[in-house]
């Protein structure tokens, strides 16, 4: 079997598809590190960097609308000069209007192919980069939890001697003070961090499929949304890049003819439509260049080595659980300053590293060379566990 790499006939090759479909994430890789260069000297586009997702999602809104309106393909595809054509099947296969052999005729896009391929090219794009921020801090809470347990077990009615100023909470109490739309989020997300692995390997593998498909040239869609849209991606024509600069100056022109209003007020619009579309032009060709400077940049600081030798950036794990108190132990006093021992203000405050309470130096020394435990908790313990504190100081 011949896989398709030279650049015949009007089926784009793997390598060409593969090109297009990998250009808005460089496109988006490229606009993010820009703007975080640039929001080191002016902190307020840390506000894009924010709702990196939102923008982003907006941009290509905007340029996908607008490309398949006048060329009748995605932004990426058009960069490539190919083109989107609606696939009708012919019931006879000898039929003289066919493209090929095979029963197949290609048209223009309708008008509802073009609004769905915007859903799939930019509106789909945006949801699962939100379904992925999700599931990402469900995996950083489950990780957190089965090294520390749940942030609100980590509580049992009890604080340390120096700890904080607010008391801690009761899970019950704390269940009963968050809300029922709370309550419904967060068994939302629990249920999309469950759900996304195995939506994203279904997706992922049915991508994979497609592909290879379309490699072995045993299908004419290059993707699910394609097939699902009913959609072929065909290499444009010479004549048809001609025409396309035609069609746009035809729809613009058109556009211009459709205001209304007096004569000051035509000729604003008329100023305004101009400005959008150079606005429009020039934004085209800076996202190119944007996408070759990342490259670039990306080649120049960048090796495969140090990739794949960068180390692991784990999650900042919580502080470790309070100890309980045993059964048996000396019990604490509600006043924070107490000594446990001598039930006296404390004097040369110093702490029991292995249990994190708080006694007089000389009545903890004692206990402790005595008895080798923690008061409190009868955790094994020695003189060399006793660290001075110098809060007072």
């Amino acid at each position: 079997m011949l896989f398709q790499v030279g650049g015949q006939g009007t089926r784009p090759t793997f390598f060409e598809m593969a090109a297009a479909q990998q250009l808005p994430a460089s496109l988006r890789a490229a606009l993010t590190y820009s703007f975080g260069v640039l929001a080191l000297r002016r902190p307020f586009l840390h506000r894009v960097l924010d709702y990196e997702d939102e923008f982003y999602a907006l941009l290509m809104l905007v340029l996908e609308t607008h490309s398949l309106r006048t060329t009748d393909a995605s932004f990426s595809e058009s960069l490539y000069g190919l083109r989107r054509r609606a696939v009708k099947i012919q019931a006879k296969k000898d039929d003289a209007q066919s493209s090929s052999g095979d029963g197949i005729h290609h048209s223009g896009l309708e008008k509802r192919q073009k609004v769905l391929s915007v859903v799939f090219l930019a509106v789909f794009p945006y949801l699962k980069s939100k379904l992925y921020s999700i599931y990402n801090k469900e995996r950083e809470a489950r990780l957190q939890a089965s090294l520390w347990g749940h942030g609100d077990e980590r509580f049992d009615g009890t604080d340390y001697i120096d700890g904080g100023e607010v008391s801690p909470v009761s899970r019950g109490n704390l269940d009963r003070d968050v809300s029922i739309r709370t309550r419904m989020m967060i068994r939302i997300h629990k249920i999309i961090g469950a759900c996304y692995p195995w939506l994203h390997a279904s997706s992922e593998g049915a991508s994979f499929a497609y592909q290879l498909l379309y490699l072995l040239d045993a299908t004419g869609f290059y993707s699910v949304g394609l097939h699902a849209l009913g959609i072929h991606v065909c290499r444009a024509t010479g004549q048809e890049l001609m025409d396309t600069n035609s069609r746009i100056s035809k729809i613009r022109s058109h556009e211009r003819e459709r205001l209304r209003g007096p004569p000051w007020l035509k000729a604003l619009q008329g100023a305004l439509l101009s400005c959008m579309y150079t606005a429009l032009d020039y934004a085209q060709t800076g996202l190119i260049a944007a996408v070759f400077f990342f490259k670039m940049m990306e080649w120049w600081y960048q090796s495969a080595e140090e990739r794949m030798s960068a180390p692991t950036v784990y999650p900042t794990p919580p502080p470790p659980p309070l100890p309980k108190v045993a059964e048996e132990g000396i019990p604490l006093s509600p006043d924070r300053t107490i000594c446990p021992l001598c039930s006296q203000k404390r004097a040369n405050p110093s702490v029991v590293t292995v249990s994190g309470f708080v006694f007089c130096y000389t009545c903890i020394f004692k206990y402790v060379s005595q008895y080798k435990r923690c008061p409190i908790t009868l955790m094994p313990a020695t003189v060399d566990h006793i660290r001075r504190l110098f809060h007072d100081i």
